[in-house]
């Protein structure tokens, strides 16, 4: 067939002018955040219904087309790029929510729904979804569930998969499945909707998704202490968690915070300079509550642990105290900055972090590293920046000769090497240092049966 013909009969299976070639479309339609690999597909594809995504994914299978799906494409592991001509299937016109159970407290959404949306659909109803990041203003729930995306509530609430109720996905084969049917108790075998979700869209393509929220919190309040070190940030965490039952506790450098200082839109969060912060959050619902804080953040000032400290006293401030750590991805976008998203058990973090730090201190002695983190569930940011005169290319060909000796440091303590960024084409290649052979041939044996000719996002988490 042509490529004419080829484009031709993809017309035919989505709504009219839903099929795009342009070139500044598929530059901006095959790419993600990263910014290693260079997008070139063929064309971007807009199904509006779950009829349309089956049309497009036997029409895939029948000329032996892949597919890479495309959400928000606020990822950073490189899986909704398209690289080498295949079709990209954007979700933006499937953004639909249906009405919020109040009783089961659930909503059913479409892939394309913005993260943002929902949480504000919950607050309607006094209700809550708690999964929330700097990029939930661009990202899709689509593309959250196929990460299994985390963020700045962990401690508290759990990953996007503790969320979902039930799934609605279309194959690699173009069937389409309802996976677990929203029920809270369902012990009837091999639970499918989990294998779904952090997949990276290489089994099949979400098209409908139950999700899941809870109760509004009550009067968050959040702190931001200055430590002496590093070493001095994890006794603050335990000396707050066991007296608070915190939503969030995270960490930055002073390098972080000055990035988002040099913004000039956000307030210090106080005029003492301290090497490291961390910031935690609290519902603080009662007076007690927030007298329990206070002695705690004396607690750790008389241990040495803090230096100084803030406590939110209104919503405003509240909100300026989370831009000091969600602004700092953004502050640092501009730098072309080679990120790794690593993760251990919480109380392996500083030891952890000394090793990679020393690795990367010696490896890159011209370059600035800005750290930071949800410290609170073991999961470190580590962003090299790109030096202004340095080729982008010779950059990050400098930051992937070192990976191996970071992976190793990783492996060393059974972590991850992908935290909640998922794996894509960025980590792909050192899936090893986390998953064993035997496992990842356990999961290369479960895409043949879901995708059995391979269309379905091929080379993402594993080579083909």
């Amino acid at each position: 067939m042509t490529h004419s013909a080829f484009l031709e009969e993809l017309h035919t299976l989505v709504d009219p002018g839903k099929v795009l070639t342009d070139a500044d479309s598929l530059e901006a339609y095959g790419k993600d955040w990263t910014k290693q690999f260079a997008p070139a597909p063929s064309a971007i594809v807009f199904p509006k219904t779950t009829e349309q995504v089956q049309a497009i994914v036997r029409w895939a299978n029948t000329h032996k087309v892949a597919l890479v799906p495309s959400g928000g494409r606020t990822g950073l592991s490189a899986a909704a790029v398209a690289t080498n001509g295949e079709v990209v299937v954007s979700f933006d016109y499937m953004n639909k929510t249906g009405a919020v159970n109040t009783v089961d407290r659930t909503v059913v959404c479409q892939p394309g729904v913005i993260t943002k949306q929902l949480q504000n659909l919950a607050k309607d109803h006094d209700l809550y979804y708690p999964v929330d990041f700097a990029s939930s203003g661009s990202s899709q729930i689509g593309g959250n569930i196929g990460t299994n995306a985390g963020g700045i509530k962990v401690i508290r609430y759990g990953m996007t998969r503790n969320w979902v109720a039930g799934l609605k996905v279309v194959t690699g084969k173009g069937d389409l499945l309802e996976l677990n049917k929203d029920l809270i108790k369902n012990a009837t075998g091999y639970d499918l909707r989990q294998l779904f979700i952090g997949a990276e869209g290489t089994l099949g393509f979400v098209v409908e998704a139950t999700m899941r929220l809870d109760r509004a919190p009550k009067n968050l309040t959040a702190m931001v202490l200055g430590t002496p070190d590093f070493d001095s940030i994890m006794p603050v965490l335990h000396a707050f968690r066991g007296k608070l039952d915190l939503t969030a506790f995270e960490f930055f450098s002073d390098k972080a915070l000055a990035k988002v200082m040099a913004r000039g839109d956000v307030p210090p969060p106080f005029t003492t300079e301290c090497p490291f912060y961390a910031l935690l959050e609290f519902e603080a619902t009662t007076e007690q509550v927030s007298n329990e804080a206070l002695a705690t953040f004396e607690h750790c000032v008389e241990q040495g642990w803090v230096i100084d400290g803030v406590m939110s006293q209104s919503e405003q401030q509240l909100a300026n105290l989370w831009k000091l750590r969600e602004y700092i991805s953004e502050t640092i976008s501009h730098r072309t900055p080679y990120k790794n998203d690593i993760s251990v058990t919480v109380a392996q973090v500083p030891a952890f972090l000394k090793e990679i730090d020393a690795i990367v201190s010696e490896s890159y002695p011209d370059f600035e590293v800005v750290w930071y983190g949800h410290i609170g569930d073991g999961n470190l940011h580590l962003n090299i920046l790109k030096p202004e005169d340095l080729d982008k290319e010779a950059f990050f060909a400098k930051c992937v000769s070192v990976n191996k000796a970071v992976f190793e440091t990783v492996q060393k303590y059974n972590g991850s090497i992908s935290a909640e960024h998922g794996v894509g084409l960025v980590k792909r290649d050192y899936l090893n240092y986390s998953r064993s052979e035997a496992e990842i041939q356990y999961m290369k044996a479960l895409k043949a049966v879901f995708d059995p000719n391979g269309i379905m996002n091929p080379g993402k988490i594993f080579a083909v």
